[in-house]
């Protein structure tokens, strides 16, 4: 037995339904996060997600960010949905929930572009509130999954012409040690665990035909607590749903975990 854990940005869910849909029918997740909804609370699509045979937890903002945690099968028990430190954020960025014994906190980390500015400022901040909350569940020593669009590009191997991106709020050096961080505190990047030498990516921007021709990044990430290492099983990234008519830009990544 597995249990299907997905992450999918996908660039506002009520225009985008019919793709969600039809990638959670062929998919068959038991988990999914979703981020960049771009509606407020209200306008969530819960009964088209309940028809699905999906459950769901969300904290929605209009026109922008947004996150959502569905459940197939199993309770939803939702911890919290800000992410701690600071208060006057008000920005639908977190959401945090236990599904069979596991917490599972989703995420849409800012952009920060452009560099430098006070987005990236407060990229920086985030990331540090990210950070402390990472290390208490570390210390914690619980089944846990930090999972979402992290707008972060680890390393060079994640870009398609890195040499472009240097100055880039995704890949500047600061966002990249704060990943690598969060790997010394000991998360596992499951994908790259899996996958050590291979280019993968998981955005492909709408311009310059850039899914045609490859030139894609690895935003979407999903790091496993070491409680879970021994539960890892196989990865993918569904990177034809990007090709799919009126898609998102990103594409589904997903792993199942030996239960």
């Amino acid at each position: 037995m597995t249990m299907k854990i997905a992450t999918y940005n996908v660039n506002g869910i009520n225009g985008r339904l019919p793709v969600l849909l039809k990638w959670l029918d062929q998919s068959k997740p038991d988990i999914v996060c979703l981020q960049e909804l771009k509606a407020p609370q209200e306008k969530f699509p819960i009964e088209e997600i309940n028809a699905a045979g999906y459950q769901a937890i969300w904290k929605g903002q209009k026109s922008w960010n947004g996150v959502a945690i569905l459940s197939r099968g199993y309770e939803i028990t939702e911890v919290q949905n800000s992410l701690p430190g600071n208060p006057d954020d008000v920005q639908s960025r977190y959401i945090e929930a236990i599904i069979n014994k596991v917490v599972i906190c989703c995420l849409y980390l800012p952009n920060g572009n452009p560099y430098p500015s006070e987005k990236f400022e407060y990229k920086l901040e985030w990331i540090k509130r990210l950070k402390k909350r990472a290390k208490q569940l570390i210390k914690m020593d619980l089944p846990a999954i930090i999972i979402g669009d992290f707008n972060i590009i680890p390393k060079e191997i994640d870009v398609y012409k890195p040499e472009k991106w240097t100055n880039d709020a995704l890949f500047r050096k600061e966002v990249r040690k704060a990943f690598s961080d969060l790997q010394k505190q000991g998360w596992i990047d499951t994908i790259r665990l899996l996958n050590p030498d291979k280019q993968i990516f998981t955005f492909w921007d709408y311009m310059y035909k850039s899914y045609d021709r490859n030139a894609g990044i690895r935003l979407d990430h999903i790091l496993l607590s070491p409680y879970l290492s021994s539960s890892i099983d196989h990865c993918g990234i569904d990177s034809e749903v990007r090709g799919w008519e009126k898609t998102s830009d990103h594409a589904p990544v997903w792993i199942s975990l030996k239960k």
